[in-house]
């Protein structure tokens, strides 16, 4: 593992939401610092919100290609369709070990699950039932392989 995919699930096994695990670990490439990156993702974990919706890792790697791909200019198509490029061959490598990008897919959840914004407390029994962080550290691979060179890591 990378330093960075390293730092990825530390970030994570101490408490931080998987958007903000993934993020952090690579703002700072962008000139983003750790604080302003763990607080614009915040709102990310969980699904989004904890709904359970689409994962805080795919999400995280989807602001990782619009710092490094994203267009400054509403009329720069090129662009956008370049970021966006990036971001589905992003999910295409993420899903090679994952059966989904929804989280409450990936954790198993029914459709039906209805969803509480209190986190639960990190126990050795949340990780041993939740495979999110093998789910950060492949998120963070996948954005090593597709998003940056080593050259940037």
């Amino acid at each position: 593992m990378s330093d960075r995919v390293e730092k990825a699930v530390a970030l994570f096994k101490s408490g931080y939401n998987c958007s903000q695990s993934v993020f952090a670990a690579y703002a700072d490439i962008f000139g983003m610092d750790e604080k302003t990156a763990l607080l614009v993702s915040a709102g990310l974990g969980g699904g989004v919100g904890r709904s359970r919706e689409v994962c805080g890792t795919v999400s995280a790697a989807a602001m990782i290609a619009g710092l490094k791909y994203g267009a400054v200019d509403g009329g720069d198509s090129a662009r956008k369709a370049e970021c966006y490029a990036k971001v589905q061959e992003f999910i295409a490598e993420f899903k090679k070990v994952n059966p989904s990008i929804v989280c409450r897919e990936l954790l198993g959840l029914d459709k039906d699950h209805k969803p509480v914004p209190k986190p639960e407390a990190r126990t050795d029994e949340y990780y041993k039932k939740r495979p999110c962080v093998q789910i950060v550290e492949d998120s963070a691979k996948a954005v090593e392989k597709v998003l940056l060179k080593e050259n940037e890591l």
